[in-house]
């Protein structure tokens, strides 16, 4: 009889394409990995990985079974579903994925009102990169995740995924308190076609939306330096540093020495929860998707 942690295991080595990825994602390490691995070729009578480079790759009889451990797994999580919503309450453990602002904008309230509504319900928060949580939800390793596009850049999402919407986040320019348009009641992106920005780090979803954003207002962009988080792209602002984006959502006092000004045509990140499709029945997963919501209710009434 073959194990099911044990294909779980197979499973995550073929999602992650490596024993180290999979130990990262079951949460184990990779000596255990191993190990159930080693297990698991005896039940089969047959070899599932071999030696490749610096790592491993799946033999055939490797593939095989991992796709059928794919299929099995898919049908156990199914089953637990089924057995959660039958139940009819929101219980067990869930792992939760956020990008920065979202974690510190809506979590603390999420997390609170879960406590209190549903004490059976063990909720983990991971603040992490939008691209890694998308990743890790959609291998499985991660019930639901926040994450975010923007009104003019939508974010991919694979179709097995359920997305429900949380809030629209309307997003300022931060300028010096010393800068020209610092008084402005509004201003359009054209007004900082001279200014230097501060923008996210080459690669990430928001770089990618700030220079497309510019260059669709005829604007090149004049990247000064770049910054992950918020709070330290408007340390650089109130230094005299240059101007950047100031998405309200989780953004908290603003230094001094910065002023924040609306956009005349509005700007907004589009915040949405995302968990895999044949999770969808478990009343855990609604009980979390309707507190972000209410959450970003209150957010959006105060705003």
């Amino acid at each position: 009889m073959l194990n099911l942690e044990r294909l779980r295991t197979l499973n995550a080595v073929a999602r992650h394409g490596s024993v180290s990825g999979a130990a990262d994602g079951l949460h184990v390490t990779t000596s255990a990995v191993s190990q159930q691995l080693s297990k698991l070729e005896r039940e089969a009578g047959q070899q599932l990985l071999v030696k490749s480079g610096r790592g491993v790759r799946l033999t055939d009889a490797g593939r095989l079974l991992a796709e059928h451990a794919s299929r099995i797994l898919s049908q156990v999580e199914l089953a637990q579903a089924d057995l959660e919503a039958q139940r009819g309450h929101a219980v067990g453990r869930l792992s939760l994925g956020a990008f920065p602002t979202a974690a510190r904008g809506l979590f603390p309230a999420v997390l609170t009102a879960l406590r209190a509504e549903h004490p059976q319900l063990r909720a983990r928060l991971v603040e992490m990169d939008q691209d890694e949580a998308l990743s890790r939800v959609v291998r499985g390793d991660m019930d639901l995740a926040v994450v975010l596009d923007w009104y003019n850049k939508p974010l991919p999402v694979p179709e097995d995924l359920i997305r429900t919407p949380i809030l629209d986040d309307p997003v300022d320019v931060a300028v010096p308190v010393d800068h020209p348009l610092a008084d402005r009641a509004e201003v359009a992106l054209e007004d900082f076609a001279e200014d230097e920005w501060i923008s996210w780090p080459k690669g990430e979803f928001c770089h990618d939306w700030l220079l497309s954003t510019l260059r669709g207002k005829g604007v090149e962009p004049r990247i000064a330096h770049m910054a992950e988080e918020h709070p330290t792209q408007l340390a650089l602002v109130a230094a005299g540093l240059g101007i950047a984006v100031a998405p309200r959502l989780g953004r908290g006092p603003v230094p001094e020495g910065v002023r924040v000004v609306p956009v005349r045509h509005t700007m907004c990140r589009h915040v949405f929860a995302i968990w895999r499709a044949d999770a969808d029945r478990r009343p855990s997963i609604r009980a979390v998707a309707e507190a972000l919501q209410a959450a970003g209710a209150g957010i959006h009434a105060a705003q």
